[in-house]
């Protein structure tokens, strides 16, 4: 399952300014907010989670919360996701990869998630 976000980053950092570090709170854990340098950052993580949701199909929402996902950084500074039990079960995740970039006025999230969900493919 595949899902990418794109987000300004301008959006995300007028929401920094308007609410200071509740904007943060609102879609990232605490530990999550130690990672985040800048709005670029912060951008990044936005788009990385609504590219969870829209590779699992559902969007953000009841099924799945932004606080059901959780980006972390390898000891090189590689980030990666962790799920809560309840996502996992739901959605059967048993991988994910994930890409992050920014570049001037965005940045996007890539992630791609292997599922044993057995999905069929439609025909016609």
């Amino acid at each position: 399952m595949l899902g990418v976000d794109l987000v300004k980053i301008s959006r995300i950092a007028q929401m920094m300014e308007r609410f200071g570090k509740k904007a943060l709170q609102r879609f990232l854990h605490p530990e999550e907010i130690e990672l985040v340098k800048n709005e670029q950052t912060a951008a990044g993580f936005w788009a990385t989670k609504e590219a969870v949701a829209k590779a699992l199909g559902c969007g953000i929402g009841s099924e799945c919360s932004f606080f059901d996902i959780k980006i972390y950084k390898t000891p090189k500074g590689a980030p990666k996701l962790s799920f809560s039990q309840k996502l996992v079960q739901k959605f059967n995740i048993e991988d994910a990869s994930l890409s992050i970039t920014h570049d001037g006025e965005y940045a996007i999230g890539v992630v791609a998630l292997q599922s044993t969900t057995t999905d069929k493919i439609e025909q016609f």
